[in-house]
């Protein structure tokens, strides 16, 4: 190749930072290292695998993993539910073979279920209602997220939604790191862990796969791919899904459509660039999360009230308690939202040792979430909040509500959000020889982000809301007409990172692997709290956070069989939005970041027919975020958990006991310990009571099951395949003071499929496949959804604390999904 070429393709890589989206090099499933000694060859990256622990494995390390790589992958272990790790840290992958017979809507949070050390929930199985997930103990905010190497997580709340990515029929393979990340990710919320996943490459071969889905609750699924196969140097491939179901429990349904996309250009053998798009729409509605007073009163399948009462003949007390009780109506709670992520994977050979990865990504997101409020008429000039000079109720005139004679009605309230996201990722890898790598680079990123909550008008007969995107039919004041909020905030983030690691393998024993970054982030913004009103309030801020992050590894390879590992690494989290407009109204700058010290020990082995790996890990975990209340203000504060202990076990077995069998079993322990008390703000003595100081000195956290076990049979003859696996979860606590808690449960799900022989050189790769959820049709409270400090059930009133309520997600009754693939070539 040219090296004007070669300068060029580096320039475009680089310059398309803020706008465009990486990729991946896998052939349909995790790439292997290359055998090949050449640094360009031995290389895994972000288009490759979502497994880049191995990044910057020395030609030593590459040769001896090719080995046990060789020898494990004959073996399928677990049915791709487990795969081969050599880094000196805990790490799990779950394969494409096991994503192929898996729901065919399910998102990540359903695939990483079987992980150790992982909890993971969804409110619906066909995957169109995102997920819940903790490890370790730590909450999905928590860990850190990244899609092609780009990261995901929502840069206010560190929350991800995982509906909006992806479908499985392109999902590569994902990876769990339980405890470290890799030190060269683009994290800034990932104090407990990082999870990611890559999509498949594109074919050689051009062609049409098409699969559809139906299932009980009307679900139906149609996906299309098209691959263009090899145009010259460039390949691609282009799909979209449509996927619609009713929801299991209440009124209502979920609708999701998907485009994905991927080119790769394949420069020559040590230069590639790759362009990936994953883009989706939703206008679903919400699943209720239940107390259990709400479940035992109103049943099992209750969710928003599936009645509204018309207003329009109704007034004062009436009309009040209609409207009220209005709020609650299904169609009000929404969850409107659509996002896109372009990124771009440029990978380059600079010179014999010098091989260079650049990432550069944008991501668009726009949407939020519904609910009701209620309102009053008044035709007054003046802009009190939530009051306004229009036909509420319907009723056919404005009547000024007072105190004794309520005339309003209900009104839909929508929370947003706007976040723009630009960033790149660049890296070296530089080889010394045979047994030193080092690994240098760094990532910059900065997003926007603007979000409110904002009224619109509903039909007083239908209980329908005039836009559910909150673009129009808006409640506005009379002085001037600007839109009626609860709030308006604006945070630009800008993120700076540097890293370097070196790994040396002075044998073919012993592996050491150290590195430090430094994170350096910057949070500015202001919030307003009824603009437009007579209430209005203002507040701005500008912080700024940064630490030194170290991380070390040691390997000790015994035999092609055996490996030992300790590892540790600090990681950081930077304060979320709500922290930082929360400490601004409080008048309180720079609060503590999370932080945890996170320490793995543990023993893979690798055998011909059993593969075991296990793992006992502690982590410090520091300053975890919370909110806390101010009675004397009325005001929402921050505040933090100063300590908390995570210890515990993760194993799992894959053993393949017969030619086409094999079985797989995980196990998780955990302990996650809070080390002294919380403080939940001022306590309020007039009236004898408040947040004040809670005991939680040796509680465990909420939402966190002490045990977790999956076991997975499975037989595969290439032609008809069977999974039937079980998991089993403790018992798990609502709030931080461990007063009430709901009880453990055990799910089986089955799956089959049949794989036809093609039907004609056109008609390729036919297959049915059957997914049955939850088979013993169990109910349960499979997680927690919001958990106050002190649960007002608790007789732990008598301490004079506030308390509140537990909420909780429910497990799906028994579904079933039938599958129909076909290939056109």
């Amino acid at each position: 190749m040219k090296r004007t070429h070669l300068s060029a393709a580096i320039a475009m890589a680089c310059c398309m930072s803020m706008s465009v989206a990486m990729a991946q090099t896998a052939n349909n499933g995790p790439a292997q290292p290359s055998q090949d000694s050449t640094a360009s060859q031995q290389r895994v990256n972000a288009s490759s695998t979502s497994n880049t622990t191995t990044s910057n494995a020395t030609e030593r390390d590459v040769k001896q993993m090719s080995a046990v790589t060789v020898q494990a992958q004959s073996l399928s272990l677990g049915g791709g539910l487990m795969s081969v790790q050599t880094a000196p840290k805990a790490v799990s992958t779950i394969t494409r073979e096991a994503i192929e017979k898996a729901s065919p809507g399910s998102n990540f949070t359903q695939m990483i279920g079987s992980i150790p050390g992982v909890n993971a929930a969804t409110d619906d199985i066909t995957g169109l209602a995102n997920g819940h997930y903790s490890m370790r103990g730590y909450d999905s905010s928590d860990i850190g997220m990244t899609v092609n190497g780009a990261p995901i997580t929502d840069t206010g709340s560190y929350s991800v939604y995982a509906t909006e990515y992806g479908d499985s029929e392109n999902m590569g393979d994902i990876t769990v790191l339980q405890g470290i990340p890799d030190i060269d990710m683009p994290d800034s919320g990932a104090s407990g862990g990082h999870i990611g996943w890559a999509t498949i490459d594109p074919s050689h071969q051009g062609g049409v796969d098409f699969t559809q889905t139906f299932g009980n609750n009307d679900y139906r699924r149609t996906f299309v791919r098209l691959n263009t196969g090899d145009l010259g140097p460039v390949r691609s491939w282009v799909s979209f899904s449509d996927n619609s179901a009713n929801m299991w429990r209440g009124a209502g349904d979920l609708r999701v459509s998907k485009v994905d996309g991927k080119s790769v250009w394949t420069i020559d053998d040590n230069n590639s660039v790759s362009a990936s798009l994953q883009y989706s729409r939703q206008s679903n509605l919400e699943y209720d999360a239940l107390s259990k007073t709400q479940e035992q009163q109103s049943g099992y399948f209750y969710n928003y009230n599936s009645t509204w009462i018309p207003l329009s003949n109704l007034s004062g007390a009436a009309l009040k308690s209609a409207a009220t009780s209005d709020e609650n109506f299904y169609a009000l709670h929404t969850n409107p939202y659509s996002s896109y992520m372009f990124s771009m994977d440029g990978e380059f050979k600079v010179s014999d040792s010098i091989h260079l990865s650049v990432i550069p990504y944008y991501w668009y997101g726009d949407g939020g979430g519904g609910g009701g409020a209620l309102a009053q008429e008044s035709n007054s000039p003046i802009n009190k909040y939530l009051y306004a000079n229009i036909d509420l109720n319907g009723n056919g005139s404005v009547t000024n509500s007072t105190k004794t004679n309520f005339s309003g009605g209900t009104v839909y309230s929508y929370s947003s959000a706007l976040t723009y996201r630009p960033g790149v990722l660049a890296k070296f890898n530089q080889d010394f020889g045979m047994d030193n790598s080092l690994e240098y680079g760094f990532w910059y990123e900065r997003s926007r982000k603007s979000q409110a909550e904002e009224y619109g008008l509903v039909d007083p007969n239908t209980g329908t809301p005039g836009d559910i995107w909150g673009n129009t039919s808006l409640l506005v004041y009379p002085t001037g007409g600007a839109v009626q909020k609860f709030y308006d905030e604006y945070t630009t983030t800008e993120l700076k990172k540097g890293f370097v690691t070196d790994n040396w393998t002075p044998n073919d024993y012993w592996t050491f692997v150290a590195g430090v970054s430094y994170l350096y982030a910057t949070r500015t913004g202001f919030s307003y709290d009824y603009p437009g009103s007579t209430t209005q309030t203002f507040a701005s801020f500008n912080n700024n956070w940064h630490k030194f992050l170290p991380m070390a590894g040691i390997k000790f390879q015994l035999d092609e069989h055996n490996q030992f590992y300790i590892g540790s690494g600090k990681t950081f989290r930077v304060p979320s939005n709500t922290a930082a407009i929360l400490d601004a109204l409080a008048g309180v700058n720079n609060s503590a970041p999370e932080m945890s010290w996170n320490t793995d020990l543990g023993w893979r082995y690798y055998g011909d027919a059993i593969s075991a790996s296990a793992d006992v890990y502690n982590s410090n975990y520091f300053n975890k975020q919370e909110v806390g209340y101010n009675p004397v203000n009325n005001a929402e504060i921050y505040t933090t958990i100063p300590h908390m202990d995570m210890r515990g076990f993760n194993g799992e077995i894959s053993w393949k006991f017969a030619q086409y069998w094999n079985v797989y079993t995980s196990y998780t322990y955990t302990q996650a310990n809070i080390r002294g008390d919380l403080d939940g703000g001022p306590y309020d003595s007039n009236n004898g009571k408040g947040p004040g100081i809670y005991p939680t000195n040796g509680k465990t956290m909420p939402d966190t099951a002490r045990n977790i076990g999956n076991i997975s049979l499975g037989y595969d003859d290439s032609r008809i395949w069977a999974t039937l696996n079980a998991r089993a979860t403790s018992s798990i606590y609502g709030d931080y003071m461990n007063t009430e808690s709901v009880a453990g449960f055990t799910t089986f799900n089955f799956s089959a499929g049949y794989r036809f022989d093609d039907w004609s050189g056109f008609f390729t790769k036919p297959y049915l496949k059957l997914n049955i959820a939850n088979l013993a049709d169990r109910r349960a409270f499979s997680y927690v959804s919001s958990a106050p400090v002190l649960s007002s059930a608790a007789v732990g009133k008598a301490l004079n604390l506030y308390n509140g309520t537990a909420y909780y997600g429910l497990l799906q009754p028994r579904s079933y999904m039938m599958t129909f693939g076909v290939s056109f070539r």
